[in-house]
């Protein structure tokens, strides 16, 4: 389907490496994102520490930060049902990975209790929305609450579980360990 048509259904994107758009300012498409022409693009700038960014081109000479900022902007106005997010941590400082994850926590209906310790604990609000986010690292499951996590090995889905048990694992035994002893649960059922 066309972009439009997957916007139109509710769905949003945030794309790992999203290009820079020359002669359309970040307000602008934050403005054609919110469809409902329900946002304050000020404010919610603001919340997400992008004010001063707002009338420049998109993504233009953005660090990773602003870029990965400027995509979640797009995604608050739109305000999808489902998010994909792909990498949100990538290229990101941690000062901002604080901010992105508060940012996709709050888009999601989902709110953390105490930010600086982040001690997991979810809030689901009454418009709880989903979302996939595909990660590397793992970093951003200090910053966002995941219900569920899939490892994707060799072109497989794999290892469904509790989102922080598969990355403890893959920290302390790879990923190949993970899927074989995936498989052997698989066959013990």
């Amino acid at each position: 389907m066309p972009i439009n048509e997957r916007a139109l259904l509710g769905i949003g994107v945030s794309f790992q490496r999203p290009p820079t758009i020359n002669g359309l300012t970040t307000r602008n498409i934050v403005q054609i994102c919110d469809i409902n022409r329900s946002v304050d693009v000020d404010e919610l700038a603001k919340e997400l520490n992008f004010a001063d960014l707002l009338d420049r081109d998109v993504n233009l000479n953005f660090s990773g930060g602003e870029i990965k900022r400027s995509e979640l902007l797009q995604l608050m106005a739109q305000q999808p049902d489902l998010v994909l997010l792909d990498e949100p941590e990538s290229g990101v400082d941690l000062e901002s990975i604080v901010v992105i994850g508060d940012t996709i926590n709050s888009l999601l209906g989902r709110q953390i209790k105490c930010p600086q310790s982040r001690p997991h604990q979810k809030i689901i609000g009454d418009h709880a929305k989903s979302a996939l986010v595909i990660t590397h690292t793992g970093h951003i499951l200090d910053y966002i609450t995941a219900d569920k996590g899939q490892v994707l090995y060799n072109g497989i889905l794999c290892c469904s579980r509790n989102a922080r048990e598969i990355l403890k694992w893959i920290r302390e035994y790879g990923y190949e360990e993970c899927v074989r002893c995936s498989n052997e649960i698989t066959s013990w059922i």
